[in-house]
């Protein structure tokens, strides 16, 4: 029988009517100690993101899916509601006051892009409501969110600087890098003139206005210093833009992108001349754990697995399993994250055994799909492997992983 029941725009009322009658003749403090917990999807379903969004919250369903099977957090169902951040800061806001104000959430799961992930923080710390990202810019985690928020996604300075030294170590002699403005561009340009330059390379940047219908001059702008290895900073909508107008200008060096940006269905969208050789770099699950297999099964058996499924599905373990080893608030997640994710107790995979060892009163730590997962005093992930792969004839073909 399933016990979990999702709601895309409202709360789901759980429970029959005999439970119902039950609650409403005790106190309102028993009765909110005895309803479901409810926690928060708040992933990307249209916009920029669109194409990882629900994937991102299959992920969060089937782990909310496995707690309620498994008995809940001391009985209580996990009541998941979802939210569209439409990859925009103003409508994830929107989006985050209606579950924290009117849902009530006691967490909030898988906001992507750093953009907004920035504008909903302050929401959340504010309200103690527990927050977990997969954006990756350095400066959210500068911000004073008092513990309420922890990512699974490597920061700016570990994917920069392993994509630097990757440029460096396939022979670059003049990196450029080129995109619009989000909250991680100048960390990031800053970081990879620092390393380049201090490898005695040259280095040149050039930040562009998103959303344009061309980008002609800004390629010619780039492509000026001649680059023998040009990163391109964006999102799949202006990438795709810039890189049929770097075609009409003739380059013909070495790129480099976040695979979110280059992904399949960008490659599917421009002829193979644009886009063969092109490399791609992302945060690689771990291929080899059972937490990916599972996850590659609620996905699809034939689809690949994307770093921000793997690390939502995560992201929900980790939030009920620390609900259930501290108190179901934000604020009992915060104090008990720690505990179920570096602790020294038994290792745990999936939330159902860890539910199952906790109600034993044994302690856990558990390693996903994404991996271990470690994380500093600010909420960083401590360290992520990376898969570097090449755009071959309309698919990607692995370089290497490091």
């Amino acid at each position: 029988m399933t016990k979990a029941r999702f709601a895309t725009t409202r709360r789901t009322v759980l429970g029959g009517a005999a439970a119902g009658a039950v609650l409403l003749g005790a106190p309102a403090l028993l009765r909110a100690q005895q309803g479901p917990v409810v926690m928060a999807a708040l992933n990307p379903l249209t916009g920029a993101g669109g194409n990882y969004g629900p994937g991102m919250l299959a992920t969060i369903q089937a782990a909310a899916q496995a707690a309620n099977d498994a008995g809940g957090i001391d009985g209580r169902e996990i009541e998941l509601v979802s939210e569209d951040t439409q990859t925009s800061p103003e409508a994830a806001v929107r989006a985050a006051r209606k579950i924290i104000d009117v849902d009530q959430a006691i967490a909030i799961m898988g906001t992507w892009a750093s953009s907004v992930t920035t504008a909903v923080a302050p929401l959340c710390w504010e309200s103690r409501t527990m927050l977990s990202a997969v954006s990756g810019a350095d400066s959210i985690t500068r911000l004073p969110h008092d513990g309420y928020f922890f990512r699974t996604q490597p920061t700016t300075t570990l994917q920069i600087d392993a994509a630097t030294r990757f440029m460096l170590d396939q022979g670059a002699e003049k990196i450029a890098y080129i995109g619009p403005q989000t909250p991680f561009t100048q960390d990031s340009i800053d970081m990879m003139g620092e390393i380049a330059l201090g490898a005695g390379k040259s280095f040149d940047s050039l930040i562009y206005e998103a959303d344009k219908a061309s980008y002609g001059s800004e390629a010619d702008q780039i492509l000026h210093g001649e680059p023998d290895f040009l990163f391109l900073g964006g999102y799949t909508p202006d990438v795709t833009v810039l890189l049929k107008d770097l075609f009409r200008a003739g380059y013909e060096q070495r790129m480099l992108a976040f695979a979110y940006a280059v992904n399949q269905a960008l490659v599917e969208s421009l002829p193979q001349d644009v886009t063969n050789g092109i490399y791609v770099f992302s945060p690689t699950p771990a291929v080899d754990s059972q937490a990916y297999q599972r996850v590659q099964e609620i996905l699809g058996a034939d689809v690949k697995v994307d770093p921000y499924s793997a690390q939502t599905y995560d992201q929900a373990n980790l939030m009920i399993l620390a609900a259930a080893a501290g108190e179901p608030t934000g604020t009992g997640i915060r104090d008990a994250l720690r505990t179920v994710s570096q602790g020294d107790g038994e290792t745990v995979d999936n939330v159902a055994d860890g539910l199952g060892l906790l109600a034993e009163g044994k302690s856990i730590q558990y390693s996903g799909a994404s991996g271990p997962c470690d994380f500093d005093n600010r909420g960083d992930i401590r360290e992520v492997p990376f898969l570097f792969e090449q755009v071959q004839d309309g698919s990607f073909e692995v370089v290497e992983r490091r």
